[in-house]
This record gives structure tokens, C-alpha cells and sequence, in this order.
């Protein structure tokens, strides 16, 4: 896949440096890499955004944002407040299918969730999937929860025809509770596909350096990770 979106099952779950981890997993496997980020929220002009946070954490990445909106609120009243133009679907894809043409992977990162509203027709990062024929990975968290908003998001991919190559856990606990060890079975389940990766919960606080050697480590080969990657039994 030239193209993978990357969507989660609500925010501040992970899926920053999952899409860091993604990166930095290809770009050490020798492919360029292209992030873009389509509306970037909750920061103004003069801040790093998350684009900028994978470009630190995963290396020289090219990255991309469409539009940006200083109130951490979702794209489309983020951008009426702003009295700033929204990002459509199309733009998205056109965008996402202009980098494919000069990079063998192209991630695309939502804000929030698969259904939150990018303009004022209801347009989310779903319909933008669909025009791009792209599949979408869901980033979920670990513990107690996460298996009926999984199963959701999963409902709402199949829903729009669109294809989901896995679920990656966005911070998996050092000391993970029984719901959280349980879940590494029924997420696959909940999900309609398999489980592709365990990101440690504070990666994204490492050095640079170490972040980029571990990041392999903590994905399935179907998303340029390691062959020694094992879900804990």
C-alpha cells in the first residue's frame, strides 16, 4: 500500500507517534516517506504540530499540512470559528494521491476519530479514504473500553467500503491490567483485523535516536515492522 491512512478511536490515544513508529519503520527499511496531515488543530501558527512531531521522533520524513486552526476543537468548527476555510475530502485525497507519485508511502493522519467532521456538509476523513481508495488503520487504547468503540469504528469503515489492514494499541501499558491483557485477543475480534502493533506508552518521550531503533520492534511485518514482533500470550 502506497497510501495508509491512519484514523483512531477517539484522540489522545496515540496516534501521533504511531504514525511516527510507521515512519521511521520504513524509512529504515530504505522507502521515502510522506506524512500529511489534513487539518491540524489546537495549535497556531508559530507551534509544532504533529506532522513536526514525526518528523523528530521518525527521521526526514516530507511532511504536509492542509490547513491549520488554533482551537483544539474538531476540523469543521475549528475552522468556522476561525472564519478559515475546511478541508475537503477531495483535497485530501488529491493531496494524498500528488505525494504517492514521489514516495513509496504516504501516511495520512486524521484528527480525532473516523467520523469527525472535516466541513460544514459533514465530509470526515472516511469519505476522504474512499475517494483515495486507501485503507485505513485504527490506532486504539488498551484497557477497559476499547473494545466497543474498536468494534464502532470498525462498523463505520465497513460501512463507507473501506478496507482496514489492522489495529495498532497506541500506548500499551508497562504494567498492563487484566482488561488490557484481555483485550489483546478481543481487539482482533472487535475489530474484523488483526492486531499489528503495541506502541509502549511514553515512546514518545524517547531520544530520537532510540525512538527510530525500537520503533520496528513494536510493529507487525505488514506495516514494515519486525519479524520478532509478538503480541504477548
Amino acid at each position: 500500500m502506497s497510501v495508509l491512512f491512519v484514523t483512531g478511536t477517539g484522540t489522545e490515544i496515540g496516534k501521533t507517534v504511531t504514525t511516527a513508529a510507521i515512519a521511521a519503520a520504513a524509512l529504515a527499511g530504505g522507502r521515502s516517506v510522506a506524512v500529511l496531515k489534513p487539518a491540524q488543530t489546537g495549535v497556531t501558527a508559530h507551534e509544532a504540530g504533529d506532522v513536526a512531531e514525526v518528523e523528530r521522533l521518525a527521521g526526514p520524513v516530507t511532511g504536509v499540512e492542509l490547513a491549520r486552526y488554533p482551537e483544539p476543537l474538531a476540523p469543521a468548527t475549528a475552522a468556522q470559528r476561525a472564519g478559515l476555510p475546511p478541508v475537503g475530502p477531495r483535497e485530501i485525497a488529491e493531496a494524498a494521491a500528488e505525494l504517492a507519485a514521489s514516495h513509496d508511502l504516504v501516511l495520512v493522519e486524521g484528527a480525532g476519530g473516523l467520523l469527525v467532521r472535516f466541513d460544514a456538509a459533514g465530509h470526515t476523513l472516511a469519505d476522504a479514504a474512499r475517494l483515495a481508495e486507501a485503507p485505513v488503520l485504527v490506532v486504539a487504547q488498551a484497557g477497559l473500553g476499547t473494545l466497543n468503540a474498536t468494534a464502532l469504528t470498525a462498523l463505520a469503515l465497513r460501512s463507507y467500503g473501506l478496507a482496514s489492514p489492522g489495529v495498532v494499541i497506541g500506548s500499551w501499558p508497562a504494567a498492563p491490567d487484566l482488561a488490557s491483557r484481555c483485550n489483546l485477543a478481543d481487539l482482533p475480534e472487535a475489530a474484523g483485523a488483526p492486531l499489528l502493533g503495541l506502541v509502549p506508552e511514553g515512546s514518545g518521550g524517547l531520544a530520537p535516536d532510540a525512538f527510530r531503533t525500537a520503533a520496528p520492534e513494536w510493529l507487525a511485518p505488514a506495516l514494515g515492522g519486525s519479524d520478532a514482533f509478538r503480541v504477548p500470550a
